[in-house]
């Protein structure tokens, strides 16, 4: 061999050397096949970014004391990058806690991670390393794995501006029903009616009622008066029921007497109860008789109502106490007023509210509020009704709706927090917090506003931003809202969504943006096309968001 062959073979094993020395001590480019990104696009889920990596090492790339980081990024239009959650790999040779690749055969591996969404439905995802082989720090080049994002869950932060926020209701009726009780008693085994029982007062308040409805017929409405009429259970069905039925017809011609008197023309019903044992029953249940148990146990066993009375008699320590206390008591007559009151009508409430609200309760002064269908007008009396009554705070919370509904968010939280403490005020309050993204807050909010007006549907928005879209639609019932169709779209459930988005009272842009999202959803792309169209005719703001929304792709 020569002496240039040998210069020759010495630098061609000298290449290969260094050539196998640099393989065994760095680590190559990824690509994206060796990553598959679940979902692909990525798509929001209860303010967050959820995807799952099934990742692949090939063969002879973890190198034995290489160590590699995967770091999921997100990386927005708007500049902002979101980095999520990180899992390391180890080669064999290294002493660790971390997965192990296998170097000859390279190795599969799951991670999952989340990230914040940040208010732009354009994004890519990114895989990060940092690797290391021993002490040495290695560069792997990034990696683009996934497109995003799908952020129609987001939406409800548009939708819930125009939800209804909760109304603190008037307890107003104009017609209420009433009615006023006059006892008259009775001596044993006797049914005349004595004066002393004729004067007593619930008698004479009778009476007096039975005048004032004569005389006011704008304001009283008489229905009927009833005549019960009863005897004790004691003495015999035969005799009682002779008794009662005397009892009956000396206080039905009573009655009868007193409306002549005043020239009123009513219905009289009148019926007796021979022995009244329901009444025996609950008055001894309310009396401090010692051996009561003993006579509640005899009433439940026997039904025979010789028996019953023949059982109690022989609880002779009790008797006594019965023919004392509760017999004399069931010995008796009840007389009974139905009537109705009749309050001011809807105009002569309106009026009084012109002349002199002062004079009107404060539920008459919120019915006046509600009968107003412009919202300015509605919340001058509501502003009337905080200075009339300046210790009732619906009026404030409803002030908080009107002002809601307008878009001053910040006036409306002001008038929630002087009526903090009213369920209706927590719940919209707890609505800010969801316009807000503010979950957690809105969550603690709500759940102090049991009992609350309204809450269904404050409670349908707070679960549509939780993700619990089937919940929501539950919530939302038959309300014809964005919020309520917006639900339904997620939850797939298309056609109630094309139906509530038919009825939503006043259409918006978002209205027509969701019509856009549900036919695209069902693959009519001429009327999704128009619809977006609408949409941002009627807010121009929406045109960017519409660019990027990977669900109008086509």
């Amino acid at each position: 061999m020569t002496q240039d062959m040998k210069k020759s073979n010495y630098l061609l094993l000298s290449i290969a050397s260094a050539m196998l020395f640099t393989s065994c001590s760095k680590l190559g480019a990824l690509s994206a096949d060796n990553f598959t990104v679940t979902p692909n696009p990525l798509e929001t889920q209860a303010g967050t970014v959820p995807a799952t990596i099934n990742g692949h090492f090939p063969e002879k790339y973890m190198k034995k004391k290489a160590v590699v980081t995967v770091i999921p990024e997100l990386r927005y239009s708007n500049g902002q990058v979101v980095q999520g959650n990180s899992a390391t790999f180890q080669g064999e040779s290294v002493l660790g806690n971390d997965q192990t690749i296998n170097y000859k055969m390279g190795g599969n591996y799951t991670m999952k991670t989340n990230f914040a969404y940040a208010d732009d439905n354009k994004a890519e995802m990114y895989l990060t390393f940092n690797a290391r082989i021993g002490n040495k720090q290695m560069k792997v080049p990034e990696v683009k794995v996934a497109d995003g994002i799908i952020a129609t869950s987001e939406l409800y932060k548009r939708t819930i501006t125009s939800a209804q926020a909760a109304i603190a209701p008037d307890a107003y009726q104009r017609i209420t029903k009433k009615k006023q009780e006059a006892n008259i008693k009775f001596l044993i085994q006797q049914a005349n009616l004595r004066k002393s029982e004729l004067k007593n007062n619930s008698v004479q308040e009778f009476v007096r009622m039975l005048k004032q409805i004569n005389d006011d017929h704008e304001r009283l409405a008489l229905d009927n008066v009833e005549v019960s009429a009863y005897a004790s259970p004691d003495g015999g069905f035969s005799i009682n029921d002779k008794l009662a039925n005397e009892r009956q017809k000396v206080s039905e011609q009573y009655v009868n007497k007193e409306l002549k008197k005043i020239k009123m023309d009513a219905p009289v019903d009148a019926k007796y109860t021979a022995q009244d044992w329901e009444g025996f029953q609950e008055l001894v249940k309310t009396s401090n008789i010692q051996d009561k148990d003993i006579i509640l146990r005899v009433l439940s066993m026997y039904k025979d109502p010789q028996e019953r009375e023949q059982q109690i008699k022989n609880i002779s320590s009790a008797f006594r106490e019965l023919a004392d206390g509760i017999l004399p008591q069931l010995r008796r007559s009840r007389l009974t007023i139905n009537y109705e009151t009749i309050g001011r009508s809807d105009e002569q409430i309106l009026a009084q509210l012109k002349e002199d609200a002062t004079k009107l309760s404060i539920e008459e002064i919120l019915y006046g509020a509600a009968l107003k269908d412009n919202a300015d007008e509605a919340e001058d009396i509501y502003k009337v009704a905080t200075k009339v009554y300046p210790n009732d705070y619906r009026a404030l919370n409803n002030i908080a709706t009107i002002e809601y509904a307008k878009g001053n968010y910040d006036t409306a939280r002001e008038y929630l927090q002087k009526a903090k403490g009213l369920a209706e005020a927590n719940a919209n309050l707890g609505l800010l917090a969801l316009k807000n993204g503010d979950v957690a807050t809105a969550e603690q909010l709500i759940a102090s506003a049991t009992g609350a007006n309204g809450l269904a549907e404050v409670m349908g928005n707070l679960n549509l931003a939780k993700g619990n879209y089937a919940q929501a639609e539950q919530d939302f019932g038959e309300i014809y809202s964005n919020s309520a169709a917006l639900a339904q779209i997620l939850n797939k459930n298309y056609a109630t969504a094309a139906t509530t988005l038919k009825y939503v009272k006043n259409p918006d842009a978002t209205t027509a943006y969701l019509k856009a999202l549900l036919n695209a959803r069902l693959g009519n792309t001429s009327d999704a096309k128009a619809a977006v169209s609408e949409a941002i005719s009627k807010d121009p703001s929406l045109a960017k968001y519409a660019e990027n929304d990977l669900e109008l792709k086509k």
